[in-house]
């Protein structure tokens, strides 16, 4: 699993927003959208793919607020 913010793959961030019930909602283009409910609240967050290449820190920020997952719980 990756170790903090840095190293983060698409597949990656998939997979685990899949652990949380987060499903694939629709694509347009290179942003994947997936729809799930964390805390008693739906939400959707969207990631760019981005091949094999990791996802910049800045943008994985932005894919945790959206989910609502705490982001102690992405860095385990």
């Amino acid at each position: 699993m990756p170790r903090g913010l840095n190293n983060w793959t698409f597949k990656g961030v998939v997979d685990f927003l899949k652990e949380y019930g987060f499903q694939h909602s629709h694509t347009h283009g290179s942003h994947f959208y997936y729809i799930g409910s964390y805390g008693g609240k739906v939400r959707q967050t969207h990631i760019q793919y981005h091949g094999q290449k990791s996802i910049h820190p800045r943008t994985l920020k932005s894919v945790i607020a959206q989910s609502g997952i705490p982001q102690n719980l992405w860095l385990k």
